[in-house]
């Protein structure tokens, strides 16, 4: 098994473990339908956005 001649930098280590720790995207609830939504983008489920409709809702399948 090859082995590496000289140690990685912390430098190195740390770049590559940089992504390892990410967090999820927070979320709201929705006042309108109770459902989880993105911070200060309209609901996908009512389109609604400060309690204006916005866009159409989606169609349910």
């Amino acid at each position: 098994m090859p082995n590496p001649k000289r140690r990685h930098s912390k430098q190195r280590t740390a770049k590559r473990r940089s992504h390892d720790f990410l967090t999820a995207p927070n979320s709201n609830v929705c006042p309108s339908c109770n459902e989880r939504k993105l911070p200060h983008h309209a609901c996908p489920k009512c389109g609604e956005y400060k309690g204006r409709a916005i866009t159409t809702a989606k169609a349910e399948v």
